[in-house]
C-alpha cells in the first residue's frame, strides 16, 4: 500500500504540466503559423484594393440591375 501513496498526485502533477506545455506550444504554432500570415495577407489585399473597380466589374456581370 505504501507504493500507491501519493501516486495520483504525482501523476496528475506530471500530466498537468505536460498538458499545459503542449497547449502553449499549439497556441504559439497557431499564432505564428496561421493567424499572423492571415493578418499579413488581409493587410496586403486591402492595401491595394480598389472597391470601386471591383464594384464596376460586379455591376457589369452580377449586378446587372444596379445603375
Amino acid at each position: 500500500m505504501d507504493i500507491m501513496w501519493g501516486l495520483l498526485a504525482t501523476h496528475l502533477r506530471f500530466h498537468i504540466v505536460g498538458a499545459f506545455t503542449v497547449a502553449l506550444g499549439v497556441a504559439a504554432l497557431y499564432k505564428f503559423g496561421v493567424a499572423e500570415p492571415r493578418k499579413k495577407a488581409y493587410a496586403y489585399f486591402y492595401r491595394n484594393y480598389d472597391f470601386m473597380k471591383d464594384f464596376e466589374e460586379m455591376r457589369a456581370g452580377i449586378f446587372q440591375s444596379a445603375k
